[in-house]
């Protein structure tokens, strides 16, 4: 009909929109009223409203106040914790079926609650999913029921913080909390300003489903102050931290020296890449990519790389799918001029933009925006800026669409786009990243253990895996010592200069032996040429070894870099056979051996003799692990497949200690050697005469020449340079409360996993010749880092 109005579906279906949702904030509101609009701390399982203390107010998405939070004091975090530590002694004392009882009726508490949780979250523009929160809940209920049969030689660390920065999700938060207490452990709670509402509601609800007192408390005010306060506290046993980079660098550096463990978790603003294959369903592909780049709110900014023989039809699809599109909100205000500028920097460097609409002159708005023709070097593809901008880059092959997913220094997570299920298995192993997730984006569970790789993360949460920060072995006592930081200037850390050798005397025949290190394969002296002296028990120079300096650490590191990624891909089964003719090799040196620890540590030929047989067996023992220690399938809710993947670390700086000079050094070389990484030694400086005779056993084995390092010198100058060169993921030391503090202060930029021990053994060596089970599962879980593979059916 002429003039006709009427609309087919076609017209309606490209002109639909996402429809409105809710904005009713009716029942949040009422909460807000009852606790008289000003929500104070919450301290031993009630709120407490303290006089005189700043408030922080709390604004909505359109700027209007929702409430005031207190700032918490040193006096009332002092309050906070000594709460959580007597609410520790009748927690961790509780039945496992208690535990999981009190989380699990939680969820009651959630289901008659939700709604009001909801609102909150959306007033303090902190969105959360209330099945994903309930999801967690049953989850870790269930590990608090079976944490004595499945973890039966673990034990809780004690009072926990968990750390949150400003604009962290409460998920997030909860991912952390609710791990430590099904444990065991006891929470102070330091949530960022757009969770800290939501997070005192959820305390509330914990009490009424049953949680005692003190176990779960929050303190709300300047998130990194009051991290630092608490974990000064010598009551607090770990801390825990989600947020950004640079917040989680400050609390390392804040807490540097004061014995408390400190793990990062590092997802905000973190660059994942967005692979699309030419054999992936290119709608759906493109749908994903709408879906997840140009949401109001992300945790992490995404990079789209696209292979060339799709790119036309990709761009295509793109440009249809975004037109009509509007103007997506920016978190502040003044992010709108770093969008502006990125989007200028990138267009003077070739860069065309699609965009469904011109950007208005100014507002805290902008267009949904591609910018395609960039590369890889190109300053909002390395950093990307807030906002709805997605970096687009093209990629030929396969392989270097794997090697352009790895060009961020962040390895957080990554989205795989393929028909191939060959090729997303192959594309997710080769990727440096802590989840995949196959033709899907953005699937959270916590099942799926999160262990973010290089920039992201120096932990584990999620999943079996995330349990063991909460933990530790029972029959080991906590490695760092509590203490107050020592004044340390770490500029000048491990600049010391060893004493210089003077001829001793004509008599030549007498002189000391001189050893070689063992770098990349080879005996070799040190990069200065120098020298330091070997000294007997009775004081008498024993030999002269190799003082090692920050060239020859380079030196050790390139050949370990080298040699890894084979190392690493090797089947269990051949590093298994490697391991087995080391520990032949061992056998056949033994007496050598054991004159080299005699002469070396004055202990008795029995006792020597034990040391070398126990180290034998260490050998076989982590040979036999090798093809033993696996991941595996998880059993999820969604419809679909989720691999577990142990992956090793990389390189690994080990320093060692001075007990056991020679089984203290096979257990952790093995170790890691075993997982697929590669190791740098440093021997104990009072006793590395049988690290250099070991050299002459790897030298008979078939351990591939640069998987073992072993540099000579002072400790402090040798920690100093594995501590700040970027290639090394991990250092295990054992050595002196300044250099734990050091590392401590250092290794958080670039980010390392830490395994640090201030002081000797007290028990004479048993850790090393009797570890119990669960000290040996730590040293494994040590050595590997964890990938999560998503794979969905349908």
């Amino acid at each position: 009909m002429a003039g006709s109005t009427i609309k087919t579906v076609y017209d309606i279906f490209q002109s639909m929109d996402y429809g409105p949702t809710s904005s009713s904030t009716a029942t949040a509101q009422a909460w807000l009223e009852h606790q008289s609009g000003a929500l104070g701390l919450f301290i031993d399982g009630r709120f407490v409203l303290p006089a005189g203390r700043q408030t922080c107010s709390v604004t909505d998405s359109s700027g209007g106040s929702v409430c005031t939070t207190v700032c918490a004091t040193d006096e009332d975090v002092s309050l906070s914790v000594s709460s959580g530590a007597s609410g520790f002694k009748a927690w961790s004392a509780l039945p496992c079926h208690v535990r999981a009882k009190t989380l699990l009726g939680l969820v009651s508490g959630l289901q008659r609650y939700g709604q009001c949780l909801s609102e909150l979250c959306d007033l303090a523009q902190s969105p959360s999913s209330f099945s994903a929160l309930v999801r967690l809940l049953q989850y870790y209920s269930g590990w608090a029921q079976l944490r004595d049969t499945l973890l039966p030689d673990w034990t809780p660390r004690g009072l926990v913080a968990v750390v949150v920065s400003d604009d962290c999700s409460l998920y997030s938060l909860m991912l952390k909390a609710l791990p430590a207490l099904a444990m065991g452990n006891t929470v102070v709670v330091i949530p960022g300003v757009e969770t800290a509402i939501p997070a005192l509601l959820l305390a509330q609800l914990f009490v009424e489903a049953g949680l005692p007192a003190g176990v779960l408390n929050v303190v709300t005010g300047n998130v990194l102050s009051l991290a630092s306060t608490v974990a000064q506290n010598p009551l607090t046993s770990y801390v825990t931290y989600s947020g950004n980079k640079n917040d989680g660098e400050k609390l390392c550096r804040a807490t540097a020296g004061m014995g408390v463990p400190v793990s990062l978790s590092i997802s905000l603003g973190a660059t994942c890449p967005f692979i699309i294959f030419e054999s992936a369903d290119i709608d759906s592909a493109v749908d994903g990519v709408i879906e997840t780049a140009f949401k109001k709110k992300r945790e992490c900014q995404w990079l789209l790389c696209v292979q060339e023989s799709v790119l036309d039809i990709v761009v295509a699809r793109l440009k249809s799918r975004m037109a009509g599109m509007k103007s997506v909100p920016l978190q502040k205000e003044g992010d709108r001029r770093l969008v502006d500028a990125a989007v200028e920097e990138a267009q003077q460097q070739g860069a065309t933009l699609i965009q469904p609409c011109a950007p208005s002159p100014s507002g805290a708005s902008y267009p949904p925006t591609v910018l395609c023709g960039m590369a890889p070097s190109c300053p909002c593809v390395v950093t990307p800026p807030p906002g709805p901008l997605l970096p687009l880059l093209s990629f030929r092959s396969q392989t270097e669409g794997v090697t352009l997913g790895n060009h961020s220094p962040h390895g957080y997570a990554a989205s795989l786009w393929t028909e191939d299920l060959t090729l997303a298995l192959e594309a997710a192993k080769g990727l440096s990243v802590g989840s995949v997730w196959v033709n899907s984006h953005s699937v959270l569970d916590p099942s799926l253990p999160l262990s973010g790789h290089k920039e992201s993360s120096n932990c584990t949460d999620g999943g079996k895996e995330g349990l063991f920060q909460f933990l530790r072995p029972s029959s080991s006592s906590p490695s760092l010592p509590r203490s107050s930081p020592t004044s340390l200037d770490y500029s000048r850390f491990g600049t010391a200069t060893s004493a210089a050798i003077i001829p001793q005397g004509p008599d030549s025949s007498s002189c000391p032996r001189s050893y070689l290190q063992y770098v990349g394969g080879k005996q070799c002296k040190s990069e200065s040429g120098s020298s330091v002296s070997v000294l007997a028990p009775d004081g008498a120079v024993l030999a002269y070894c190799p003082d090692a300096g920050r060239k020859d650490v380079r030196n050790a590191v390139e050949a370990a870099i080298k040699v890894q990624p084979g190392w690493m891909k090797r089947s269990p089964t051949d590093r298994a056979q490697s391991l087995f003719t080391l520990a032949k090799a061992l056998e056949m040196k033994r007496r050598d051996l054991a004159a080299s620890l005699h002469s070396q540590t004055g202990l008795s030929l029995e006792e020597v003799d034990k040391e070398v047989e126990l180290s034998i067996a260490q050998l076989y023992d982590w040979a036999a692990r090798c093809d033993k220690e696996t991941g595996g399938i998880l059993p999820v809710p969604q419809s679909g497949s989720a691999l577990s993947i142990p992956e090793a670390l990389g390189v690994v700086g080990v320093v060692l200690p001075d007990s056991s000079p020679l089984l203290s050094m096979v257990s952790l070389l093995v170790a890691a050697v075993a997982m697929g990484n590669a190791v740098v030694m440093v021997p104990s400086p009072k006793n590395p005469l049988p690290a250099l005779e070991f050299i002459q056993v790897l030298q008979s084995s078939d351990i591939p020449a640069g998987v073992v390092n072993i540099l000579t010198g002072g400790r402090d100058q040798l920690t100093q340079a594995l501590a700040n060169h970027s290639v090394i993921k991990a250092i295990w030391y054992w050595g002196s409360v300044e250099g734990c503090q050091y590392l401590q202060h250092t290794c958080a930029s670039p980010l390392k996993n830490l395994w640090l021990h201030c002081l000797e053994e007290k028990d004479g060596g048993r850790v090393w010749s009797q570890p119990p089970p669960s000290l040996l599962e730590e040293r494994w879980r040590r050595a590997v880092q964890w990938k999560s593979v998503w794979i969905p059916t349908a």
